[in-house]
């Protein structure tokens, strides 16, 4: 799961980087990516109901979430992400939507760096 300070969560926000952000497009998923963003490297994910019921919709938001969670390190600081899940993404392994998330992040000038680390986004003062 991807911390708290490394997701999109306001509205706002996700209308800025669909809107203002670059798009590469697969199969499975579309991938937008604003780059210089203030709060760090973050990413949100948009799964509709066209991709299935809620039980899949899930499914595919969790893998999503841990394939880009994986990659998020290796991406530059202040990276904003948001990955809108296609209808073909409900049937596809872990690895079909891994082989178009790098793909995607390939064809926006990224290098795919699947490595387990922690958020790089900015610090976080936790109670003690």
């Amino acid at each position: 799961m991807l911390p708290r300070p490394c997701r999109v969560r306001r509205p706002d926000d996700f209308r800025r980087i669909l809107r203002r952000g670059r798009k590469a497009g697969r199969r499975r998923l579309s991938v937008h990516v604003l780059t210089g963003d203030d709060d760090g490297s973050r990413a949100g994910f948009v799964v509709g109901r066209t991709v299935g019921g809620s039980v899949e919709r899930h499914r595919v938001t969790r893998r999503l979430r841990h394939l880009v969670g994986e990659r998020l390190a290796g991406l530059p600081d202040g990276t904003a992400l948001v990955v809108r899940a296609h209808p073909a993404a409900a049937g596809s392994s872990s690895a079909e939507l891994g082989a178009d998330l790098d793909a995607a992040l390939r064809r926006l000038g990224f290098t795919p760096d699947p490595r387990p680390a922690e958020c790089p986004g900015p610090a976080v003062v936790g109670s003690g």
